[in-house]
């Protein structure tokens, strides 16, 4: 399971984005989070990546509560989730080509060895040629760039999926083929989803089932 419990979490001191949220997931399943911008469900998403240390409450991720959060959290959890960002050029090191994008989970856990077959396995699942590869992200489009970031998200073969507005700026045929991608991948390895977004239609569409913003909160009078 992936569970956060009454969860507080902000940027400033006693000025939290939000209070109290709890949402649960289990192994293989798929939930969309829905509400509008501004409302913290990416501030959400961020903790339950790992990236970011609420306030209060808990996360607990395959029965073990999370007590470190980024890189001081402990490999094995840390490598368990895998995340995509709404913007991938903020998301994306401009230096590095596609193919090195890719393949930086790999460098960064000493596994440089396997980078070459991994990017090679999942270019085609993503929608990359070759030649896309040896590009760096400023002669790419948007899209191109999304799915070179939605293919470091599964480098590591993650069993958590964290997608945070991940089609938000591409076009329809675009975001069919990454939410294709996303869901192949979950079919072959069983990995659970927490997608973020602002539109029903696709959300509703993709998961399982949809967990409206407001029904992460406490009850008025709870």
């Amino acid at each position: 399971m992936l569970e956060l419990d009454s969860v507080t979490a902000g940027y400033e001191p006693r000025r939290p984005v939000f209070r109290d949220a709890s949402l649960s997931i289990a192994p293989g399943e798929s939930v969309g989070l829905l509400g509008p911008s501004g409302c913290g469900k990416s501030t959400l998403a961020r903790v339950a990546a790992l990236l970011h240390r609420p306030d209060a409450g808990r996360l607990v991720l395959d029965g073990t509560e999370v007590t470190a959060w980024r890189h001081r959290a402990p490999r094995e959890q840390r490598t368990a989730v895998g995340v995509v960002f709404q913007q991938p050029r903020t998301a994306a090191d401009p230096r590095l080509t596609l193919a090195d994008l890719i393949a930086e989970p790999l460098r960064a856990t000493g596994r440089k060895s396997e980078a070459a077959d991994r990017v090679a396995e999942l270019a085609p699942a993503v929608g990359l040629t070759p030649e896309l590869l040896t590009r760096r992200p400023h002669a790419v489009s948007d899209g191109q760039l999304q799915r070179a970031c939605l293919a470091r998200a599964l480098t590591l073969r993650p069993r958590w999926l964290v997608c945070d507005e991940m089609t938000a700026m591409l076009d329809a045929s675009t975001t069919a083929a990454l939410v294709a991608a996303v869901e192949a991948y979950r079919q072959e390895t069983g990995a659970g989803l927490l997608a973020v977004g602002h539109d029903r239609v696709l959300l509703n569409r993709w998961c399982d089932r949809t967990v409206e913003w407001k029904h992460c909160l406490p009850h008025p009078g709870a």
